[in-house]
Parts: C-alpha cells; sequence; structure tokens
C-alpha cells in the first residue's frame, strides 16, 4: 500500500517528464532538417546566457543598493552624534553621486545636453572614474569583458562596505511609511524609465527636425518652430507617402469601431452560451481562448495565406460555392423564382483579389483582427457574468421579467465595471493594432489599408522623418486620451454599479 501511495506521489513528476522529453525529441526531429545554417554549442550557450546573466544581475545589484540605502534611511537611526555625522555624509554622497549617474544618463541619451565645461565634467564625474577604472583593467591586460565584471565587483564590495558602516553605526527605529516607500519604489524606478523618461524622449523630439538627414538627434535642431511645422505638415501634408491624415483617420475610426463592436458583440454572446450549465463547458472555454493564447505573429502570417488568390482557405471555399449554386442553377432553370436566384448568386459569389482590391483587402483584416479579438472579450465578461449573484434573476423571474428584460436591467448595468475599461482598452488595442495590418497587407494596396499607426511607421521607419513621427505619436495620444476621458464621463464607467 505504502509502495502505491510513493508511485502516485511521483507519477505527474514522471508525467512531465516524459512529456518534456517526448516535445523535445518532437521539435528535434522536426527543425533538425532545417539547422545545417545554425552554429551552436557549449561555449555559445555559455556565452549567451553570461550576457543575460550580467544584464539581470547589474539590474538587480542596482535595485538591491537602492533598496539598502532607503531602508537606512527609513530604518536606521545613528547611535551618537558622530555617527549621524559621517551616515548622513555618506548617505549624502551616495545620493548625490546617483542623481549625478541619472544626469549623466539623460544626457548621453539626448533628453537634454548640458553645456560643456565644468557642470558638464561635474555629472559625468562617476561615469569618468568607472571608465577610467575599466581601462586600467584593461591595460593590466584583463580585456574589455574581464575589465567590466572586475570593475563592477569593486563596486559592488565598495557600496558594500559603505552599506556595512552605516549598519554597525546605526541603530534599528520604527518608520510608519517606510514600508510602503520599499514596497513602491522598484515600481515608481520602472515606471521613471520605462514610461515617463521615452515619453519625455518624445516629446521633445517631436519640437526637432530629426530625420535621416540629421542624423537622428546627433546633429538635430530643436525648437516651436520645429514643432508648429511637424504639426501643420501632418494636417496637410502627406502623412507616409500618398494618404493624408483625415483620409487614414476617418479609415481608422471605422476599422475601430467595427473592431470593438464585434469584439463586444461577439463576446456577450459567447460569454452568455459559457455561462449556462452544459456537458463540457470546461473544454469549450479551452478552445474559445485558442485564438487569443496564440501569438498575433503567427495567427496573422497564417492567415495572411489563408487570403491567397490561388489557394487561400477564403477563395476555395467560395469557389466551391459558386460551383453549388451554378449547378442549382442549371437544375431550378425552368422554375419561376429559384431559377434566377441561383443564378444571380452564382454571378456574384465567387473568389475575392484579397489582396489587389482595396475593399476587400480591408475586410481581410478586419475578419483577422474580429477573429483575434472576440476571445478576449468574451473571457473578460464571462468573469463579470460569473461574479453577478443568481439571486436578482431568481427575483426578476418571480416578478415575471423575460430574459430580455433581465438582460437589460440586471446583467447590463452589474457589468458596467468590467464593460467599461474593456471597452477602452480595446478601442487604444484596436487603434494602435499594427500587426495584423503589417503582417495581412502592409498598408496595400497603395495604402488603403493603413491605420494611423501603420502610417506613423512608415514615416518613422521607410522615409526616416523622426521629428514628425514623433509628434504623429503624440497627436495619437491626445486622441486616444480625449475619447478615454469623455467616453469614462459618458458612459459613467467609474461608478459603482448600485450608483
Amino acid at each position: 500500500m505504502s509502495d502505491e501511495k510513493s508511485f502516485r506521489k511521483f507519477l505527474p513528476w514522471l508525467l512531465w517528464i516524459v512529456g518534456l522529453t517526448v516535445v523535445y525529441f518532437l521539435l528535434r526531429a522536426v527543425f533538425q532538417p532545417y539547422a545545417g545554417g545554425i552554429s551552436i554549442n557549449g561555449r555559445i550557450i555559455v556565452e549567451r546566457l553570461s550576457e543575460i546573466g550580467l544584464f539581470l544581475g547589474a539590474i538587480l545589484a542596482g535595485m538591491a543598493a537602492i533598496e539598502i540605502y532607503f531602508y537606512q534611511i527609513f530604518f536606521r537611526q545613528p547611535r551618537h552624534r558622530r555617527a549621524a555625522i559621517w551616515t548622513r555624509i555618506i548617505q549624502g554622497i551616495l545620493g548625490l553621486i546617483a542623481l549625478q549617474m541619472v544626469v549623466a544618463f539623460f544626457d548621453l541619451t539626448d533628453l537634454f545636453r548640458l553645456p560643456k565645461g565644468a557642470v558638464k565634467n561635474f555629472f559625468l564625474l562617476p561615469s569618468s572614474l568607472f571608465a577610467s577604472v575599466k581601462n586600467l583593467f584593461v591595460q593590466i591586460g584583463l580585456g574589455a569583458d574581464g575589465s567590466s565584471l572586475i570593475s563592477g565587483l569593486i563596486l559592488i564590495l565598495v557600496l558594500g562596505l559603505l552599506f556595512w558602516l552605516i549598519q554597525r553605526w546605526s541603530v534599528p527605529r520604527h518608520s510608519r511609511l517606510g514600508l510602503a516607500y520599499l514596497l513602491v519604489l522598484p515600481a515608481l524606478i520602472g515606471v521613471l524609465f520605462l514610461i515617463i523618461y521615452p515619453f519625455l524622449f518624445e516629446i521633445k523630439l517631436a519640437f526637432s527636425n530629426a530625420s535621416l538627414g540629421t542624423q537622428a538627434t546627433k546633429n538635430a535642431s530643436y525648437g516651436l518652430s520645429y514643432g508648429w511645422e511637424n504639426l501643420k505638415t501632418l494636417f496637410t501634408g502627406n502623412v507616409a507617402k500618398d494618404a493624408k491624415f483625415f483620409e487614414v483617420f476617418w479609415r481608422t475610426i471605422l476599422w475601430t469601431v467595427i473592431n470593438v463592436t464585434f469584439h463586444v458583440t461577439g463576446g456577450m454572446i459567447l460569454a452568455l452560451l459559457l455561462n449556462r450549465p452544459m456537458k463540457l463547458r470546461g473544454l469549450y472555454r479551452t478552445l474559445l481562448v485558442f485564438p487569443w493564447a496564440i501569438p498575433t505573429t503567427i495567427a496573422a502570417m497564417a492567415l495572411r495565406n489563408e487570403f491567397d488568390l490561388r489557394y487561400g482557405f477564403f477563395n476555395i471555399m467560395l469557389t466551391n460555392i459558386q460551383s453549388t449554386f451554378q449547378a442549382l442553377s442549371a437544375k431550378t432553370a425552368s422554375l419561376v423564382l429559384l431559377g434566377p436566384t441561383f443564378s444571380w448568386l452564382a454571378e456574384n459569389i465567387g473568389p475575392v483579389s484579397w489582396k489587389q482590391d482595396p475593399f476587400w483587402a480591408f475586410i481581410s483584416i478586419l475578419i483577422t483582427n474580429i477573429w483575434l479579438g472576440i476571445p478576449f472579450m468574451a473571457v473578460i465578461i464571462l468573469g463579470g457574468l460569473q461574479s453577478i449573484s443568481h439571486e436578482y434573476y431568481e427575483a426578476a423571474e418571480i416578478d415575471g421579467a423575460t430574459s430580455g428584460q433581465m438582460f437589460r436591467h440586471i446583467t447590463l448595468p452589474l457589468l458596467r465595471p468590467v464593460l467599461t475599461p474593456a471597452i477602452v482598452l480595446g478601442v487604444i488595442w484596436t487603434f494602435n493594432k499594427f500587426d495584423v495590418i503589417y503582417l495581412i497587407t502592409q498598408g496595400g494596396p497603395q495604402e488603403k489599408t493603413d491605420i494611423l499607426v501603420s502610417s506613423m511607421y512608415k514615416a518613422a521607419f521607410q522615409f526616416y522623418r523622426y521629428g514628425f513621427t514623433a509628434m504623429f505619436a503624440l497627436v495619437i495620444f491626445l486622441i486616444l486620451l480625449a475619447f478615454t476621458i469623455i467616453y469614462l464621463r459618458v458612459s459613467g464607467g467609474l461608478k459603482a454599479a448600485t450608483e
């Protein structure tokens, strides 16, 4: 009996090992014939892993140093006056060095330019000292990678020594808000460098003449006149090659409205169906998530082939349908109504030039994005439906309410806190849905399937108009911000369901 329990205990692990082994050999069998041009060995793997490890280690070490620094400020108190003086001096120097490094990073990445001279030398002092130490180790013969590693270890040891001294000179103390600041600090730093800094840089770039001719930002000029020129060109000139802003803008509105309408409607229908008691409901929910779980790139590239004129699935099906109507038309030619009806259907239903005709090209990207977007909305709405108590429906049923009345007066109001953020996110994501359009039509033919973000991509990476593109992005941001504010106010989406 004990052997049986032990076997059952280790059975999941055994199944995982067997499953992963099978997957490995299957992938190896699939990709082995195409691996002739791939060179990989243990040394290459170790080098790549070490590069990734050093990068992540540097980030973790920096975050740890910042956390320790503020921990000692909030939760440690100097033992006596002399310790307080030395502690504050060390903490002040460390804070100044951190400020210098941040300013030097902003100068290096061209967010702003420090004036040459003493001011710039002062802020570049820490990075200059670190570079000098690296050069010293290079001269010794350690090499670039070895000198960087040794210099980083020395920096960590120096910081560790300073933190250890502060720890020795201090005693614990209580801080009411210290833990909150320590927990928020990593997220704040991430937001600063990943969101606020790029946004500020984009605003600066929008007021410049940066382009391929100015070597991006290296020789670019900045000023309000350049920003006004970019804005004027955006609304009066060509946003990419030949397309105008308002032509692309109204197409983007149409694209967004159609997609979000189908996403919400289709998601609502599927969620209502799956919220009922039924057999294999878990299987249906799993299958529903598949289109959303598949990476968009893979799904879009697969569907792009299905829109092929001769060999695509859609045209094959339309050809078969046309053949069926032709056969029915021949059989019912003598009938008054059916014969002409089938003849008309046979003439008007058939293969479509999905990639050559602008209308059908637009329909093709709509079909793709609707198929990709419905599962997300269905999952969100299904979660909201499951949070609604059945007592409301039971009470309404006793009062004689119909299914439509219950949906209108119970389901929709109680789904409002779920639907509002889902619709806002759906609009923003669809408005900026670049990958589906780029992978299926590339904006063609003749830029007739471009939306604002795909035109912006072309302006940046085909025509290299960086300052113009930054202004373009700011305008898109302001459009979406205005929509979000107006929608939340009109719909009352931030109110509770009972208000």
